[in-house]
């Protein structure tokens, strides 16, 4: 057996619950869909495959850019916008399997939605325990919009690629860190969120081990200010470069049986200087955080040449389709409009409970005290969903990368007993089943 088997069998294994779990959870929604659309004569695989932005995807992996759609108010919907790396995965399953591109798409879909629930839980695990790991990948499944996760879409892909690059900070494995990261950016624009957190995550640590090498007395106090705060709030369970609990955190770890991992800054019965376990060497972490950038960094800076518009072509591209970041303006001016009128008000009430959620959900991780990784991906992904300046109705459908927000829920979760929570688990998918089949068939992820 190889070394990778070994590692990887008795990972899967522990996995195989939340893997299980996950994959019940998306076949109730997959089949209350089919039901629901045969019910109204459509197709439910048409809608998983060949509609919205699964269409602009499988038209890149067919055609290649360069394909437009000039629309009667003068904007321009060019497929630049669409990342390439979903496109070259389904050109790569066309030509090597008789799938269709639509098919391949679908395929990609499924195997990433897989794998993005194995990295939920693999991160959720190695801070929280096994159980909240569980717990995590249950309530990332059963998101009103979960049914996108099993859609001809890039945001299974890309989860996959943030949590498993998470993973790698977490773990000191900063060169697969990187190169997931740079795989991350070719997958969708958040994919800066991933670079962000390594960079933030590299960054502490240069900082820590500059402290540890100071000689005592001889740090600055600016140095000496950062180089505490980063040791003080590191986790035990997230490695020696991430943000450590609170004691409301790792009480919470305990309540579910988590125990503190050790602490992989220090050799054993030592308290001087650092040591440099595994894959958290600073030339390999610098290695890492110098690959996370490139893909996305590559991608803009060939559309930028494609349209002649240099670096910033791609803003051009996104402005289009009426898309960019205006710090939430115009979000916050679409939600004041919904109080116009009475039915609408109701809307605009439930956009605001919904942010508000959201922002409380994220202050709960960091009073928690999330791993620094997490909380800036979480931060950057969030920022980017509520403030981008167009499609609203896609926000949901954004925010679902952001999956270091339902740590909160998935531990509060995992100390309910194991009947409670099946019980609850059950409801909210069977919920969250109904409306992604009508939510399709009606007006969809647009």
């Amino acid at each position: 057996m190889t070394d990778l088997g070994t590692r990887t069998e008795p990972a899967l294994r522990r996995a195989a619950p939340a893997l299980l779990g996950y994959a019940a959870v998306r076949a109730l929604g997959l089949l209350t869909l089919a039901l629901w659309s045969a019910a109204r004569d459509k197709s439910a695989y048409t809608l998983l495959t060949a509609r919205w932005d699964a269409l602009w995807y499988t038209r890149v992996a067919d055609l290649g850019y360069g394909y437009e759609v000039r629309l009667p108010n003068g904007d321009v919907h060019s497929n630049l916008a669409f990342f390439p790396l979903l496109p070259w995965l389904e050109r790569l399953l066309h030509a090597t399997t008789p799938l269709s591109y639509a098919d391949a798409g679908f395929v990609v879909a499924l195997l990433a939605s897989l794998a993005a629930a194995w990295g939920v839980f693999a991160v959720t695990d190695h801070v929280y325990g096994r159980r909240a790991g569980v717990c995590a990948v249950l309530l990332w499944a059963v998101l009103p919009v979960g049914i996108v996760q099993s859609m001809a879409y890039s945001e299974s892909l890309f989860t996959a690629l943030a949590a498993w690059s998470l993973y790698a900070v977490l773990t000191g494995r900063w060169v697969t860190a990187g190169l997931l990261a740079s795989l991350a950016g070719l997958t969708r624009p958040v994919g800066l969120a991933v670079v962000a957190a390594v960079w933030v995550a590299g960054i502490a640590a240069f900082l820590r081990d500059r402290r540890d090498r100071a000689p005592s007395g001889y740090a600055t106090a600016a140095e000496e200010g950062t180089a505490s705060a980063v040791r003080d709030s590191r986790a035990p369970h997230a490695g020696p470069f991430v943000r450590n609990r609170s004691a409301a955190g790792e009480r919470a770890a305990q309540a579910v049986g988590h125990a503190p991992a050790p602490d992989l800054t220090r050799g054993p019965g030592t308290d001087a200087g650092p040591s440099h376990p595994p894959g958290t060497h600073p030339v390999r972490r610098a290695l890492g955080m110098a690959l996370a950038p490139l893909g996305a960094a590559a991608y803009v800076l060939w559309v930028g040449h494609r349209t002649g518009k240099g670096p910033f072509g791609y803003l051009d591209v996104q402005a289009g389709w009426r898309n960019g970041f205006d710090g939430g303006y115009a979000f916050a001016r679409f939600v004041a409009d919904k109080f116009t009128s009475f039915p609408s008000a109701l809307a605009g009430v439930g956009l605001i409970a919904g942010v508000g959620l959201v922002v409380w959900l994220y202050v709960v991780c960091a009073r928690q005290g999330q791993p620094l990784p997490l909380l800036v991906y979480a931060g950057v992904v969030t920022a980017l969903a509520l403030c981008a300046s167009s499609y609203f109705g896609s926000k949901p459908r954004l925010l679902m990368p952001a999956f270091p927000l339902l740590l909160p829920l998935a531990l509060a979760l995992a100390r309910s007993g194991t009947r409670r929570s099946a019980v609850i688990v059950t409801l909210i998918a069977t919920a969250s089943a109904v409306y992604g089949a009508f939510w399709l068939n009606g007006s969809g992820p647009p």
